[in-house]
């Protein structure tokens, strides 16, 4: 049996890998220069390749799709990817959150890894060779057609990305070929991406709060409260909580959202007004903005005190009681108003995609045309950051590649 993969990243090259260990007569087809271009700057250019955690927990860490890559996950868990890599001799390391990297840093040693894998399995792999459309006929996947070639095939493994960082060939090629094959394609938005907000908060640019509450709400009911890392940017808002928040709201209009940051989440307010009216008495005579450096990051101050509406050169002897319990306020629920979401290009990963109800769990294969499989960021399911996604990316590739 010939198969044909279309992309040659994280899930393209584990589904090529497989299936010529299965004894397949592979062809790789990869439209860049080179393979796994996205992940040369995934983690930074470290490549977070998955987390080791039992497929129970991972699970956990699903935010669409998590029914559907049950099987995936417990056939090919976190622990199969990390033999995987050191079976081919790449040393590897567990971080902070059970996040996995290569012990080098280096994420062209993945790439390097699953390349050399696949070639020594028998797959033949080769770069600048654009698919242009898959051949079915009468619903049934028989190859594939190239600007000037026709490659037949038995089966045609889809795995050529979403639209995150364009610039890696991330075009949504995979969505075009779904819907040519009469599949439904759910609507794509950018996740894992950081907030643009209303109001300008570039004085605080390059602030990390580490130990902050986020709260989320919708309609009036809370989306999403959670304690974590924030950093203010040029544009607005960053950091784990808002990569976290981005993918569990990525369907809704940040506008339509009410988004608070607890930057004293330690304190209740009645700690804090006492600690601040300490704070008031012992300094006296000092400008406002130079007693809040002792609670808050400089850059931060000037935002908090014009939120409060205290002007920043006011002493503290001045300070009303109405004054400081704004302070108050305005420390426990620093309004973060947002605009909208960043793009694609600065997006870790994409929402939707081809529709889970279209593909077989057990294979990936359409249930409406025999032989065409999607596998990787192409379908719609998706994870939180930590490693999550490109362990997705080699369990579906996995099963794509295994399939009969």
């Amino acid at each position: 049996m010939r198969k044909i993969v279309i992309g040659g990243g994280a899930s393209g090259l584990m589904a090529a890998y497989f299936a010529a260990k299965s004894g397949h007569d592979v062809i790789l087809l990869e439209k860049n220069e080179k393979f796994g271009k996205k992940l040369y700057i995934t983690g930074k250019g470290r490549c977070n390749l998955t987390n080791d955690c039992p497929p129970g927990e991972f699970l956990e860490h699903v935010v669409r799709g998590a029914k559907f890559l049950h099987g995936a996950i417990f056939r090919f868990p976190p622990a199969e990817t990390m033999k995987f890599f050191e079976e081919h001799g790449l040393s590897l390391k567990v971080e902070r959150g059970n996040r996995v990297f290569p012990a080098s840093d280096k994420a062209s040693d993945v790439t390097k890894t699953l390349e050399r894998a696949c070639r020594e399995a028998g797959a033949e792999l080769r770069c600048g060779c654009e698919v242009t459309k898959i051949d079915i006929q009468d619903g049934v996947a028989r190859g594939v057609f190239l600007q000037r070639e026709h490659i037949p095939a038995d089966r045609v493994i889809v795995a050529t990305g979403g639209l995150t960082y364009p610039s890696t060939g991330s075009t949504g090629d995979g969505y075009r070929f779904a819907r040519e094959a009469g599949l439904r394609v759910e609507p794509q938005t950018p996740a894992l991406v950081g907030l643009e907000t209303q109001d300008d908060l570039s004085a605080a640019q390059g602030i990390t709060l580490k130990n902050v509450v986020l709260t989320a709400k919708f309609g009036g009911k809370t989306l999403f409260s959670h304690l974590g890392e924030v950093l203010f940017t040029h544009y607005g808002v960053s950091g784990p909580l808002i990569l976290t928040l981005s993918s569990v709201a990525s369907k809704l209009s940040p506008e339509e959202m009410t988004v608070a940051l607890d930057l004293k989440p330690a304190l209740d307010e009645k700690k804090l007004s006492s600690r601040l009216v300490s704070d008031l008495s012992q300094r006296c005579n000092e400008q406002m903005k130079s007693v809040l450096r002792g609670a808050l990051p400089a850059g931060l101050v000037l935002l908090v005190l014009k939120r409060a509406e205290i002007p920043p050169e006011k002493r503290a002897n001045a300070v009303t009681r109405e004054e400081r319990e704004r302070l108050v306020r305005t420390i426990k629920n620093f309004p973060v108003r947002g605009r909208v979401w960043r793009g694609f290009s600065e997006a870790v990963i994409t929402v939707g995609g081809v529709s889970l109800f279209e593909l077989d769990p057990r294979t990936m294969e359409s249930k409406r045309v025999r032989g065409l499989c999607f596998c990787g960021e192409t379908v719609d399911a998706d994870a939180l950051t930590g490693g999550f996604n490109l362990q997705i990316a080699f369990s579906t590739g996995y099963l794509a590649g295994i399939a009969d």
